[in-house]
């Protein structure tokens, strides 16, 4: 009798968990494409990095790092390392742009 009982509640396990619900909802997908956590950072973080803050403080940078360079308060070369840093931070859609294009 034993085996007729355990092959009856495998039978009867197999046939609840088929016909639950959620079984049904794990073929549909959490988030739509695109509009997962990650992705959402990775907004928030491109919108800081390019918003008007990040310029303002980009234009004061590069007006510091100018003025001390012609002042002889900084190496030229630290100086325009930083300002090229700027112009690619900023230039990036750009530049990813013009690789894409020049690929495809």
């Amino acid at each position: 009798m034993t085996p007729f009982i355990s092959r009856f509640s495998k039978t009867t396990c197999v046939l609840s968990l088929m016909f639950m619900p959620g079984v049904a909802y794990a073929q549909q997908a959490g988030d739509p494409q695109g509009s997962g956590p990650i992705v959402s950072a990775l907004g928030w973080l491109q919108g800081t990095l390019l918003g008007n803050v990040a310029t303002a403080v980009a234009v004061m940078a590069v007006a510091a790092i100018g003025f001390m360079m012609l002042t002889g308060r900084m190496n030229w070369r630290f100086g325009a390392t930083v300002i090229i840093g700027v112009f690619i931070l900023f230039g990036a859609a750009t530049i990813v742009a013009g690789i894409q294009s020049t690929v495809a």
